[in-house]
């Protein structure tokens, strides 16, 4: 076995037209109100399923790519662990995300780190990682591959 990297891969589902660049949407999302967050999964899987939920099989036909994107192991960042949610955080809705929202607003108030670990609220045992594009250690993350993605039609 060799030694371990020295950086963590996360991944991200995107339109190939977006696929690119690391820019943030600036909507509100679960664990933000507004702000520069970029959101990616501890893996292409969880990624997928995110994508998923959040389109309810709308627009799968469409042509996506998956980011691999770099985040150096020497960047600090932060963790939400499961014990530190309020229960119904992961309920999808205002009551689940007005939970969520508080603890993300309040990391991108601070910008104390570049990155946010939090439970998937579709997996609460996986993970997903915020990117905070305002924070000056951004330009170290990058995007190392774009790969072709397609959902499989049975979804």
């Amino acid at each position: 076995m060799g030694p371990l990297p020295d950086f963590m891969e996360v991944f991200r589902i995107t339109l190939e037209k977006w696929s690119n660049n690391l820019v943030a949407s600036g909507l509100p999302a679960r664990w933000n109100s507004k702000g520069n967050v970029i959101y990616a999964a501890s893996s292409r899987a969880l990624a997928c399923l995110e994508n998923l939920v959040h389109r309810r099989g709308r627009g799968s036909e469409e042509n996506f790519k998956t980011m691999v994107i770099h985040i150096p192991d020497d960047l600090v960042f932060e963790i939400v662990n499961l014990q530190d949610m309020e229960p119904g955080w992961n309920v999808f809705g205002e009551e689940g995300y007005t939970k969520c929202r508080l603890k993300g607003d309040e990391w991108l108030l601070r910008n104390a780190s570049c990155v946010l670990s939090v439970p998937s609220a579709i997996i609460i045992n996986e993970r997903n990682y915020l990117i905070n594009t305002s924070h000056p250690d951004f330009e170290k993350i990058e995007i190392t591959a774009v790969e072709s993605f397609f959902f499989d039609p049975r979804l």
